[in-house]
């Protein structure tokens, strides 16, 4: 804030914030500032700490992680259901339409299609169940759900995999979200 024309600093007031408490806390091994009770808070520091370097970077990544699937979910103001719900949704409603096709273009769309599934199948096979099985039951329930008009059956297309019990359900009311 120097004036590069006269060499002289000057500060104006409207540049300063205001917070209720300043203090110095040490952390580990660091002395750190804090400042609390700030009247416009424009960003936040996250402190991690853990045993070594190792578990220190996984902390970290997740971390990361984590703040771009929140950033990504503020910027499209939307979301949908996780656990492969939407992948295997669009592979069944792929499917039905290439069946409608009589060239070509019927063989690329299945194949799309079938590779729209690799989201749920590893998924599956990374929590160490039946990839096969439970890809199959997505897939007849989300069939369900787009050829019919029932209400109910409306509702399987929130169905997604619930990795912990092996099965398919609705991910919807479990809280298994992702940003759109």
């Amino acid at each position: 804030l120097s004036d590069y024309e006269t060499s002289e600093e000057k500060f104006e007031a409207s540049n300063l914030g205001s917070c209720r408490l300043v203090q110095e806390k040490r952390i580990g091994d660091y002395d750190h500032i804090f400042f609390e009770g700030l009247k416009q808070t424009s960003c936040q520091t996250i402190i991690i700490r853990g045993a070594n370097e190792y578990f220190l970077e996984e902390v970290d990544r997740s971390l990361h992680d984590s703040l771009c699937v929140v950033k990504r979910i503020l910027e499209s103001n939307a979301i949908v259901t996780g656990g492969g719900a939407v992948e295997t949704a669009l592979s069944v409603y792929l499917d039905d339409f290439a069946r409608t096709l009589e060239s070509r273009e019927l063989l690329a769309i299945s194949e799309v299609a079938e590779s729209l599934l690799v989201i749920p199948k590893t998924l599956a096979i990374n929590a160490a169940l039946d990839a096969t099985d439970l890809v199959a039951k997505l897939k007849v329930f989300h069939h369900a759900s787009q050829t019919t008009d029932d209400k109910s059956k409306k509702e399987l297309k929130h169905y997604g995999l619930d990795l912990v019990n092996g099965k398919a359900r609705n991910n919807m009311i479990a809280g298994v979200l992702e940003p759109a």
